[in-house]
């Protein structure tokens, strides 16, 4: 059984016992007293500077920023123990969730046997002067401050959408999942702003981490040198301020403590099926809009109204989960202010007048009957438009990632990839359409007109698939890399922990791009054939193909090796 505390008797203000007092009362003189922490905060309420400002404030700039001047970190590496307690601090002080960080303690190491050589670094956001993740953003969440040069996060107008993630070389900013929005070191703005240090600043022990001034020329010109950090990213890119400093030379075989390590990266699910379903649909057009342009015969005959609404809801679906990706999908619709800066801002734009202009086009289509004068004039420009604008869509999509420097995702690479994709769909869904227009039409002058199309697919088809099978294929030639580059460690993985997914990929890709047209282009079974075996087997063939791409997509995403500052052991 609990026991029950005590009830002593109540005393009064001369020191003399009162008469037994009930519970309620013994309470309510308990609620008088006052905490440890509202004592300490009377009794230096009437101070006028912050207590402890005798310890930090030789860590703080004397003046703040001038002209062509800015805040910044300066780590004395010699000073840091890695003790991480700049890492707690920064995770109470800021109010940080359990798995959420915006400051990090790596390790580096490296020298001989006889002279080991381990050193420590602390790092958070280097307030870049050229910020990617600023440059990137949709909706503009984040701005360069003028007179401190503190890049800060705008949570009010984030939507999560997360590319600014992707984009920096640094690791910096933190999806955070709960609240749907990206979160990121802003130098402890507020606290700077009434003469406190940071908190990352004001808990170190040894003092390695203070606030300084720097000439907005100087460290421009100190990142041309591509001097940073030993196996940290190419500072020219994003210029960081921060400056590390240590009376130390670094052995010539300094690396980062998980230079080797390498793990999938996340899958972005909904990414993967907006990529490939939105180049699925340009692809059907494209095929579509080349056929009825070089062939007498309409290889879509019958059935283009069909084809062109198949075509459209497929780039419809995948609009529909590119907002699965945002944190905060009801803010969706700001997603094009960042127009002039943003990739994704052009691509969202493009892909939304593709939709808008294919739902016009496949209703000409369907209104075709009606005696609307210069219809076939309006079918045609409808149709180019819809290509023009879904080409462009997939042009942005490519962009978005050669922006993010990873080269995995290279521009060239990503174009391989992204526009194989778009040809290898889009004549696979011509191969269901004809498959379509046979069973409406099974006449014989209707089906044997169509042969010659077909054929041509197919050959295209073998082609297309076997290009991308065999590029993606000639990644694993840098597993005989003796450096460790990131495009091997992209290989490692997709020969190691995603070797299943890859395996499935290049067995579902040959299948559906390479052994069945070999089959129907050289064999008595003809894709035109009647029978529902044949029909069962075209469609067998796309969702083999549309399996391989997704898995092929799934594999861009998680393969990646992305950038960062160095880190920890990791077992």
């Amino acid at each position: 059984m609990v026991a029950v505390a005590e009830r002593r008797p109540l005393a009064r203000a001369d020191g003399a016992p009162t008469a037994p007092a009930t519970l309620i009362d013994w309470y309510l003189a308990e609620q008088q007293e006052l905490t440890a922490v509202e004592r300490f905060a009377q009794r230096h309420e009437a101070l006028e500077e912050p207590l402890m400002e005798r310890y930090y404030s030789a860590l703080l700039p004397a003046a703040p920023p001038g002209p062509g001047e800015q805040y910044a970190f300066e780590v004395d590496l010699d000073a840091c123990s890695g003790c991480k307690a700049c890492v707690a601090a920064c995770h109470s002080l800021n109010g940080l969730d359990d798995d959420e960080t915006w400051r990090d303690v790596g390790l580096l190491h490296g020298g001989s046997d006889e002279q080991p050589f381990l050193q420590h670094v602390t790092t958070a956001c280097h307030h870049c002067l050229d910020p990617a993740c600023l440059n990137v953003c949709p909706v503009r969440a984040y701005e360069k401050e003028a007179a401190t040069g503190i890049v800060r996060h705008l949570d009010d107008q984030c939507i999560g959408c997360q590319y600014c993630v992707l984009a920096c070389p640094y690791d910096v900013p933190k999806y955070n999942r709960a609240r749907g929005i990206v979160r990121k070191c802003d130098l402890c703005s507020n606290r700077l702003a009434v003469g406190e240090a940071p908190a990352c600043v004001q808990s170190c022990p040894n003092g390695a981490i203070r606030v300084t001034t720097v000439s907005l020329r100087e460290a421009a010109a100190n990142c041309e040198t591509g001097a940073f950090l030993p196996g940290a990213p190419d500072p020219q890119h994003t210029q960081p301020t921060t400056h590390y400093k240590t009376g130390r030379v670094f052995p010539r075989n300094t690396l980062p403590a998980d230079y080797y390590s390498v793990d999938p990266a996340h899958a972005h699910w909904p990414l993967v099926f907006m990529l490939v379903l939105t180049q699925l649909s340009v692809g059907a057009f494209l095929v579509e809009a080349i056929v009825e342009l070089l062939s007498d015969a309409r290889v879509l005959h019958g059935v283009r109204a069909a084809h062109a609404v198949g075509s459209l809801l497929f780039g419809l679906v995948a609009l529909g989960a590119s907002t699965l990706h945002l944190g905060r999908p009801h803010l969706a619709y700001r997603a094009i202010v960042g127009l002039t800066s943003s990739w994704l801002s052009r691509e969202i734009l493009a892909f939304g007048l593709f939709a808008l202009l294919a739902m016009a086009y496949a209703l000409s289509l369907w209104s075709a009957r009606l005696p609307v004068p210069g219809a076939t004039r309006l079918q045609t420009g409808l149709d180019v438009a819809v290509v023009a604008t879904g080409l462009a869509g997939v042009f942005c999509s490519i962009m978005i990632y050669h922006c993010t420097r990873r080269p995995l995702w290279n521009g060239a690479p990503t174009a391989v990839r992204f526009l194989l994709t778009t040809v290898i769909l889009g004549l696979s869904t011509a191969l269901v359409t004809a498959r379509m227009a046979t069973g409406i039409s099974a006449v014989p002058p209707v089906v044997g007109s169509l042969r010659d199309p077909i054929s041509a697919i197919l050959i295209s088809l073998l082609t297309a698939a076997g290009l991308k099978l065999s590029f993606e294929a000639a990644l694993f030639c840098h597993l005989r890399s003796k450096q460790n580059t990131p495009l091997k460690r992209s290989a490692r993985l997709m020969a190691g922990e995603l070797a299943a997914a890859a395996k499935w990929r290049f067995a579902l890709g040959a299948f559906g791009g390479l052994m069945l047209p070999l089959l129907w282009l050289n064999s008595e079974i003809d894709v035109l054939a009647p029978g529902p075996a044949v029909s069962l087997l075209v469609v067998v063939q796309f969702a083999a193909l549309l399996a391989g791409e997704l898995l092929e997509r799934y594999l861009f995403f998680t393969a990646v090796a992305a950038s960062r500052m160095p880190g920890g052991l990791r077992t």
